[in-house]
């Protein structure tokens, strides 16, 4: 007796591939993580790998060697906390900025601090997170950032709007930087005990351009010596006390 033959409708599930496409499964986010503790890396790694869309395949100990890593690497994403040795993560932002548009860019710092957050965006930080929430923040900052929206911590929007608008009213302009970016570089080195030779050498340039700068830190910044440089530089979250 011959059986007859069964419709298309009964096959065997998984007989016809046509019928039950398979999407693509999209990658996850490449991050780069600079921050000068390891604990810190660490415990930020944990929140990050926990995810399936997030991955950290980088970690820098300082904003020079971020910069390095990118490079090499060309992450999706930078999370940079803000002060760190050699250069600091808004000195780094920029550069990476400028080298890698195409990367993002957070900063995740301690520091709650209006000039920090309008230095970031000039820097082309698309968020701004606090360290004592990045538990709560970070992931939602890293998925906003690479679907190209802003992230800011929500503790800090009403006052941020607030100050804006009561700064429009008054015709103010927002917080300018007194100082050039190589200016800064060149501030933060002096202030790490590094002298004006080996500025000269880690920035490619003469020992008397480094020594032009630094006069003109002193003059614009109404302080006299090293150790005023150092203070200021404290104050400014370019280098640890």
């Amino acid at each position: 007796m011959t059986m007859p033959e069964l419709p298309n409708s009964a096959a065997t599930p998984g007989t016809s591939p046509e019928r039950f496409p398979r999407t693509p499964r999209t990658p996850p986010t490449r991050i780069l993580l600079a921050d000068d503790h390891a604990l810190v890396r660490r415990g930020v790694r944990l929140i990050l790998d926990s995810e399936p869309d997030l991955m950290v395949v980088a970690e820098a100990g300082d904003g020079a060697e971020a910069i390095e890593l990118a490079r090499a690497d060309a992450p999706d994403l930078a999370i940079l906390d803000i002060a760190m040795p050699r250069l600091t993560g808004l000195q780094a932002a920029r550069e990476l900025a400028r080298l890698l548009p195409q990367t993002r860019i957070l900063i995740l710092t301690m520091y709650d601090n209006e000039q920090y957050f309008f230095e970031a965006l000039r820097a082309g930080a698309c968020g701004y997170v606090l360290k004592s929430v990045a538990d709560r923040d970070l992931v939602e900052a890293c998925r906003a950032a690479m679907r190209d929206e802003p992230f800011i911590y929500p503790g800090a929007v009403n006052a941020l709007i607030r100050n804006f608008l009561d700064r429009a009213k008054d015709g103010a302009d927002l917080p300018t930087r007194t100082i050039t970016d190589r200016e800064e570089e060149i501030l933060k080195l002096v202030a790490e005990g590094h002298t004006s030779q080996q500025i000269a050498d880690l920035l490619v340039i003469s020992p008397k351009t480094v020594e032009r700068h630094r006069a003109n830190l002193l003059q614009k910044l109404g302080l006299r010596d090293r150790l005023e440089l150092t203070r200021y530089a404290i104050r400014s979250g370019l280098i640890e006390p």
